[in-house]
């Protein structure tokens, strides 16, 4: 019998290759197999070898929620068909009364989530900026339930305390959940810094190749875990297995994408906060941001997600992406290929106008997702598109 070393003695990207995925013991595979099947006989009544039906468990879909689980040193991870989906199914273990206590900066789609699909069902939400401990205290109710975060936050990419908010959740009795989404376990495990439950749209970084739409929740609470299996298998939002092969695929090569993309972003980002063109930039690891001491200590790396505001608004920022040659206009983020977009009218339009304009998400804002082509050839095409709309936009 081959040695079983356990996964907290492995490295992330030993994990992201091994976890959940040994050799299929019927031919030897090294890649998970594809297992379509929607149903699985049964040796008599009750008596299977795991499986039953391929809403309620597959084996495909088995092997990608133990490698996230693993990734994010969780006992128990779950797969849905998309991070929205993971998000209903979590918000589903609250009951009407429950409020959630939001972060002010979350994308657009969980926004609508809270606002638009669970308030009339009961469930209240409040949001406030989770930069200020104290007023994430103040702003606690007796039915606060649950602290959604993410950090860092979309599109604005403030940092905040995972492990401060974890202490402040756990003493009022709520549950902390982070989006690690942007960062990925690659750079931090919320976790291990006490958090309740991880979500992920990994569509994103984790399958990194702009090909499925897919979305998880790990944790190590028992009970919670159990009520989650519940819902995945009640709610039935669940990925096909094929979407789960290609997560996982796209996972064996998480450590060195997200490593490459976040050197990337930082010589952009450096050079972005000295171009003229640019009235701000909004990136941790510019020592300029409010949030970069709090980055260096509770991530291994800022990111590889930049947001910046170009002088003129709407109309340059129009012509910037109009321009890009190498970055595509698309929403999403994460892949191997580079994207542009606008979030005021992009990712964030389900965000009230007010509260958009509160948050800094002006209509000169534009968010880069940073991928994998040569740094310079990004660089320039950046910056040709930044000089040509500034021009343009002066009617040269």
């Amino acid at each position: 019998m081959k040695p079983h070393l356990g996964h907290d003695k492995l490295g992330l990207d030993t994990l992201a290759i091994h976890a959940g995925q040994p050799p299929d013991p019927t031919s030897g595979a090294v890649m998970t197999p594809i297992v379509l099947s929607s149903t699985f006989a049964q040796e008599r009544p009750g008596h299977h070898k795991g499986f039953e039906y391929s809403r309620s468990g597959n084996p495909t879909r088995k092997a990608l929620e133990e490698c996230i689980a693993a990734l994010e040193g969780g006992r128990h991870g779950f797969a849905f068909g998309s991070g929205s989906a993971a998000t209903a199914t979590l918000l589903h273990t609250l009951r009407p009364g429950d409020h959630v206590l939001s972060g002010d900066d979350v994308y657009g789609g969980t926004f609508r989530l809270f606002d638009k699909v669970m308030r009339p069902m009961g469930l209240a939400s409040t949001s406030v900026d989770m930069s200020d401990l104290d007023v994430v205290r103040e702003a606690l109710t007796p039915a606060t339930r649950m602290i959604w975060i993410e950090t860092p936050t979309n599109p604005m990419l403030k940092i905040f305390d995972i492990a401060g908010l974890a202490e402040i959740a756990r003493a009022h009795g709520a549950l902390l959940v982070v989006d690690n989404t942007f960062a990925t376990p690659v750079l931090q495990r919320p976790l291990d810094l006490g958090a309740h439950v991880v979500a992920h749209s990994s569509t994103k970084y984790l399958n990194g190749h702009s090909d499925v739409v897919s979305g998880a929740l790990v944790t190590s609470e028992d009970a919670l875990a159990e009520r989650v299996g519940f819902l995945q298998n009640a709610i039935g939002a669940v990925p096909s297995p094929f979407d789960c092969y290609l997560v996982l695929r796209g996972i064996k090569t998480l450590g060195v994408r997200v490593r490459q993309q976040c050197a990337s972003a930082a010589l952009i980002a450096g050079r972005l906060a000295g171009h003229p063109a640019v009235q701000a930039v909004h990136y941790p690891g510019l020592p300029t941001h409010a949030g970069h001491a709090l980055a260096a200590r509770q991530m291994r790396a800022p990111g590889a997600m930049i947001s910046f505001v170009v002088r003129g608004g709407l109309p340059v920022a129009s012509r910037f992406l109009e321009r890009l040659a190498i970055f595509a206009c698309a929403e999403s983020l994460g892949g191997v290929e580079s994207l542009a977009e606008h979030p005021a009218l992009m990712t964030h339009a389900s965000v009230p106008a007010a509260a958009r304009e509160a948050l800094g998400i002006a209509d000169g804002l534009l968010r880069l997702s940073v991928g994998l082509e040569a740094t310079e050839d990004l660089w320039n095409d950046v910056a040709q598109a930044l000089d040509g709309a500034q021009g343009r936009a002066a009617g040269a």
